[in-house]
């Protein structure tokens, strides 16, 4: 990878990291808003657990040079479920937040698909479908 393509695999693993890790609190300490969320979508206190669990994985992956393709694609499935949770039950605008949450899970599914795509020959099964 040459040296623009490294900063911004960086650049996008970061941001995806630092967006989800600063919400595990929340999910971990069962914040009124992140119990709402959960509450709302019908999976409080399982889903809420389990996301924070899966988003504490994918930072880790995302943050070890050998797994971040696996953390990327991870971070795309957990962020195209919460845009989708957004865009079908939620809303763009979940307790007044003038759509702040709507717009980090955009933000961290761009990057985390940066990522992904960046390492996609990486990723288990699927590597080898993609030309070196």
């Amino acid at each position: 990878m040459n040296q623009p393509l490294r900063a911004l695999d960086w650049m996008a693993r970061l941001t995806a990291a630092a967006i989800m890790a600063q919400t595990l609190y929340f999910k971990f300490t069962a914040a009124p808003e992140s119990v709402y969320i959960f509450e709302t979508l019908g999976v409080e206190p399982a889903g809420r657990l389990f996301a924070g669990a899966s988003e504490l994985v994918a930072v880790a992956l995302l943050l070890l040079p050998r797994t971040a393709g696996v953390g990327g694609a991870m971070t795309v499935g957990i962020m195209a479920g919460a845009v989708l949770s957004h865009l079908t039950i939620l809303g763009v605008e979940v307790e007044d937040d003038g759509g702040t949450l709507f717009t980090l899970a955009l933000v961290t599914l761009a990057a985390g698909t940066v990522t992904a795509w960046l390492h996609r020959r990486e990723l288990p099964v699927i590597g080898r479908l993609f030309p070196a």
